[in-house]
């Protein structure tokens, strides 16, 4: 394997959760696709399961990070877009993370690593 070509993120209804991810997350709209968008060179496609006879159910545990510089920062912009975080910022003494979902469901955090790990 030379790399993740794109994640897939499940979803009820494409056009709102592609709304989310653009316009309230900030992340950069695919120029030839409505249901796909980027961060850094991630390519992330929206799907509908249901579209292709399956069941949807939300990604659980397998939590989307996505870096931010200043966790606080990001945090207080998208509360102030109707983002809901599950609990406090975490510290695990790396790095700090910020849990939320997406209207789906979906598990997704804001991450900031701000210390090498030790070994």
């Amino acid at each position: 394997m030379t790399g993740v070509d794109f994640v897939a993120v499940p979803s009820t209804d494409w056009e709102r959760s592609r709304s989310f991810y653009v316009d309230t997350l900030g992340l950069r709209p695919d120029e030839h696709a409505q249901a796909e968008f980027w961060v850094g060179e991630t390519c992330f496609g929206i799907w509908e399961p249901a579209r292709v006879g399956m069941e949807f159910a939300p990604q659980h545990n397998g939590h989307i990070a996505f870096h931010v510089e200043d966790i606080g920062a990001a945090r207080a912009d998208l509360e102030a877009k109707g983002v809901e975080f599950l609990a406090e910022t975490f510290d695990s003494g790396v790095c700090h993370m910020a849990f939320f979902k997406d209207p789906d469901g979906n598990d997704l955090m804001l991450h900031h690593r701000y210390a090498p790990r030790e070994s």
